[in-house]
């Protein structure tokens, strides 16, 4: 019935069905009094709860006694064999109720189903380093600043960064062919080192810059600046001045936004709140004194749990094998405080105090994650049968590592190549975001060329982007195929524009609904998603959006072009000359009929103007 401490259990591997009914006295008569894990089986072999204690009899024991809740009851009568595996302790019978939790994902325990890597700034080593995104394993050279709690507030601040720094965050295999500079440095976002626009000096001084503030000590950066500032006023140099200005000005508004009054260390606040069989635990971070965002989990629970277990579950899933602060602030107190505290500390090799019972400003970040939980939690269940299950379904459909928060989809509407309009429209985990949408008329271009409509209304949306006017998608859908993703991805790299996921969405066969096939940048082989898919649902709804805003467009510059008058674009034809036209030729339709003699009779109209009007109408 015992498996050794560590070792991989596959239940239903080749192996017979259980026979009806479970002789529970019998199994408890000889069941062991050491500290263990056990696995409740059915019929079938499929694991149906896994738990750990520190006297197996007696804790197995209690699930067959009288006092059982509804849950509880619905469990046991499940039950057709109890499987145990005896630890020496009860510190390891966490651990590896955890490991088994994560693998076996049984029915009946609470599951967190959010166990991706955290995401980390990354500086590179070298005379010119990079700063960067970075998930995963930590194979390159160079120093990780983080983890941050999601892939939005990495962005968020590497773009706050280089309105500070100009610092390059280019991929080495765009800076090492450049040969002239990119738009980051038009508008003053790098120091251009590919093309030799900045010393190794200059340089290092912006990224040690970089370093003291991802480190937290902007304080040392303000005095810094502050001497340089001084010194370049000195030398007459007042443009650069005025730039040690603006960044002074910058970062203090950073630090009254972001600073923790009397918060030194690094600590997480965990509050949960749970409603009609939802939990939602909300996660904060703070390091070095600053907020660097939060983060979500919607962990599977079983009915009728309550926030206290959530969170020891959650403690014992989330932390094991993953970097601990030194204290961790929950909103409620779990039953295994002190074991938790004794695995986590010997895991961090340093103690780990998890409080409950906090004041001041422990306990006002409390409260506000406490409120962040249960408005989320309002949001979940109000969105729970429709968007937020689309999102999600689109995270796995097309693998991305966190949900999309924000998603935008361009279409291109004209009439036999004439009065072009693109379209992009925005949506994030709530539906449309209406005030983000965005029309360009587009100019310059051959008649019909849809890829030089999409390039020109790329460039024209991202580069304000880049200039900070925004903030980039998660994704990007293109309404066509491989041709108009190229397109798309030959601007981005240009611009310099990483962390959008690229997407073309292909009508299928007989360009029927559901037919749809996804092109993600880089991969070969489309997706094709079933008809019922919600993410493809999310897709086309998306995709259709953009369509309509496009037309819609288009329709108007149509229709406005055509109650202009073609008598007003001619230079010289004022409202008088205008109405003297209309009047005596009767009306627009008789003056595009008429020769340059018929028009040059008109008072006001010489032979000069006359032949402009005529070209206006026939060439």
């Amino acid at each position: 019935m015992s498996h050794a401490l560590g070792t991989p259990y596959n239940p239903g591997m080749g192996e017979e069905k259980l026979p009806e009914g479970f002789d529970h006295k019998a199994f408890l008569a000889t069941l062991t009094s050491r500290p263990g894990v056990y696995r409740m089986l059915d019929g079938e072999r499929n694991v149906l709860y896994v738990g750990k204690a520190r006297n197996l009899r007696r804790r197995v024991g209690s699930y067959f006694s009288h006092s059982l809740n509804r849950r509880l009851q619905v469990l046991v009568a499940r039950i057709q064999s109890i499987e145990v595996t005896v630890t020496h302790t009860e510190v390891e019978a966490l651990i590896l109720e955890n490991t088994l939790i994560k693998s076996l994902k049984p029915r009946y325990n609470i599951l967190l189903r959010d166990d991706k890597s955290y995401p980390y700034i990354f500086l590179s080593e070298g005379p010119f380093p990079r700063l960067a995104f970075h998930r995963g394993a930590k194979r390159e050279k160079g120093r990780y600043f983080g983890p941050y709690p999601s892939a939005g507030a990495v962005r968020e601040t590497l773009r706050l960064m280089q309105k500070l720094f100009p610092v390059r965050q280019c991929e080495e295999s765009f800076y090492s062919h450049r040969s002239r500079p990119c738009l980051q440095y038009q508008i003053k976002r790098c120091g251009a080192p590919c093309v030799g626009r900045v010393t190794e000096a200059q340089y290092g001084e912006e990224v040690q810059d970089a370093v003291l503030f991802l480190e937290g000590r902007a304080d040392r950066i303000v005095n810094g600046l502050v001497k340089r500032m001084e010194r370049a006023a000195e030398a007459l140099e007042f443009e650069q001045a005025a730039r040690y200005r603006d960044q002074i000005a910058t970062l203090n508004r950073i630090q009254e936004r972001q600073y923790v009054s009397g918060e030194r260390g690094d600590l997480d606040i965990l509050a949960c709140a749970v409603s009609e069989g939802v939990a939602c635990v909300q996660l904060f971070f703070i390091r070095h004194g600053h907020n660097l965002g939060n983060k979500l989990f919607f962990p599977r629970i079983p009915k009728g749990e309550k926030e206290a277990r959530i969170l020891s579950a959650f403690l014992g899933q989330y932390y094991i094998g993953r970097q601990i602060p030194g204290e961790i602030v929950v909103s409620s107190e779990p039953k295994d405080r002190k074991l938790l505290e004794e695995v986590l500390g010997d895991q961090a090799g340093r103690r780990v105090s998890i409080r409950h019972a906090v004041r001041a400003d422990r306990a006002r970040w409390l409260k506000m994650a406490l409120q962040n939980a249960r408005l989320a939690l309002q949001a979940r269940l109000a969105s729970r049968d429709g968007m937020q299950r689309r999102v999600e379904a689109l995270q796995t459909a097309v693998g991305l590592e966190d949900a999309p928060t924000r998603m935008e989809c361009f279409d291109i509407s004209h009439t036999g190549g004439e009065l072009t309009v693109a379209s992009c429209v925005v949506f994030d985990q709530q539906g449309p975001v209406k005030s983000d949408y965005r029309r360009f008329n587009i100019e310059g271009i051959v008649p019909g060329d849809d890829y030089a409509a999409m390039e020109q209304a790329l460039s024209r949306r991202y580069r304000r982007l880049q200039a900070g006017e925004g903030r980039l998608p998660d994704i990007l859908f293109i309404d066509g195929g491989k041709g108009q993703l190229s397109a798309a991805a030959q601007v981005f790299e240009e611009l310099a524009v990483t962390g959008v996921v690229l997407i073309g969405v292909a009508k299928g066969a007989d360009r029927k609904a559901g037919m749809e096939q996804l092109f993600l940048f880089g991969k070969e082989v489309p997706i094709i998603l079933p008809a019922d898919s919600p993410a493809l649902h999310l897709i086309q709804q998306i995709r259709d959006e953009a369509h309509r805003f496009a037309i819609t467009g288009h329709r108007q510059r149509r229709a406005r072009d055509r109650s202009t008058s073609t008598l007003e674009s001619i230079p010289g034809i004022g409202p008088k000359r205008r109405q003297r036209l209309l009047k005596r030729l009767g009306g627009l339709q008789g003056v595009s009929r008429a020769g340059v003699e018929d028009l040059s009779r008109v008072p006001g109209i010489s032979s000069q103007l006359a032949e402009q009007i005529y070209a206006a109408f026939h060439d």
